[in-house]
């Protein structure tokens, strides 16, 4: 039995942009609108280190699961003054990225988070602050911005949230992607943000994946959380969930460059009880047929019992759909 079906053609379509990536859908729309990165300008190769995007956060919009437009460019109230307190003479902002999109049961209200990225203008350096920014509102067309919900530093960066369910506690456990280095070499790692409030500050919390330590080839360079699936989709236990996690090999050099590994979609088993990731899959389930090294899942909803729709966008370029059959993915599990 077949885990997944890779759809024809593209999810979303604009001649405006010639890569658009990240898609993030709102389920108070019934996921019929929500928001996507599109680059305005691109400097180098994706597949090798250096390469710079600027980008904006759009609205988006489709009247099927299958196929979305792109609207105008996302309003944010008080973004300018956000801004300017993390722009300075050193850093310098490169555009909104990466979008999330969390609506919270209890207060109706829509969050969104997305990466803050501010690069060091002494390109010598090759420093980055990577924030993960936060705005909240009624809806994605009364969005204001906060502070951000975990502030980089030189030791602490964070981006691409999966949200976890409430823990006993009264907390949620959320992954985001982090980063370390290791013997001068860059990896993104899986960290908990510890979050008892989803519109105040979190706070960063332990490392739980890191590729050069966990030795699985696919996910030995870069790795980086994805969307959860409900228990109605598949249940792994309690206070446990199943979710896919995006990987990518081990970085090589050649001829003086760092050239990145390909980045494929997996799964993992994530205990949002105590923050821990108890099992990655050795293999990857997803690799795009026409990827040349990036198929990067940002997105999924259920559709009908046992079935749903993954978004990842492929090289940075463009969204692909796929559709998930829980069956089949049981079959991959330990």
């Amino acid at each position: 039995m077949k885990a997944f079906e890779q759809h024809s053609g593209k999810a979303v379509e604009d001649s405006r942009f010639s890569h658009m990536m990240a898609i993030a859908l709102d389920p108070s729309s019934q996921y019929k609108r929500g928001v996507i990165r599109c680059i305005t300008s691109r400097e180098g190769d994706v597949g090798t280190k250096g390469y710079i995007d600027r980008s904006e956060l759009y609205t988006i919009s489709g009247e099927t699961l299958e196929k979305f437009s792109v609207g105008e460019q996302l309003q944010i109230k008080n973004e300018k003054e956000i801004l300017d307190r993390l722009d300075s003479k050193n850093w310098n902002f490169i555009g909104l990225e990466d979008p999330d999109i969390f609506v919270d049961d209890k207060t109706g209200l829509t969050h969104l988070y997305f990466t803050m990225p501010l690069l060091n203008k002494d390109k010598a350096k090759e420093q980055a602050l990577i924030n993960l920014g936060h705005a909240v509102g009624k809806s994605l067309d009364s969005l204001e911005m906060t502070m951000s919900a975990l502030q980089a530093d030189a030791k602490n960066t964070a981006k691409e949230v999966s949200v976890a369910p409430i823990n006993s506690k009264g907390v949620r456990y959320n992954l985001v992607e982090s980063s370390s280095i290791e013997e001068r070499v860059w990896y993104s790692t899986v960290r908990v943000a510890i979050a008892k409030d989803m519109g105040a500050p979190w706070q960063f919390g332990e490392t739980v994946f890191h590729p050069k330590k966990q030795n699985i080839p696919w996910i030995g360079g870069h790795a980086s959380p994805g969307p959860l699936f409900s228990k109605q989709f598949i249940d792994v236990g309690e206070g446990k969930t199943l979710g896919v996690i995006n990987g990518r090999e081990a970085n090589r050099q050649e001829d003086g460059k760092t050239i990145y590994g390909m980045f494929s979609v997996g799964l993992f088993i994530y205990d949002y009880e105590h923050g821990t990731i108890d099992w990655v899959s050795p293999e990857p389930l997803i690799r795009d047929t026409e990827a040349k090294t990036i198929t990067f899942a940002s997105q999924f909803v259920e559709t009908k019992l046992g079935e749903g729709i993954l978004y990842a966008h492929v090289d940075d370029s463009f969204v692909r759909a796929y559709t998930l059959y829980a069956d089949g993915i049981r079959q991959l599990l330990p």
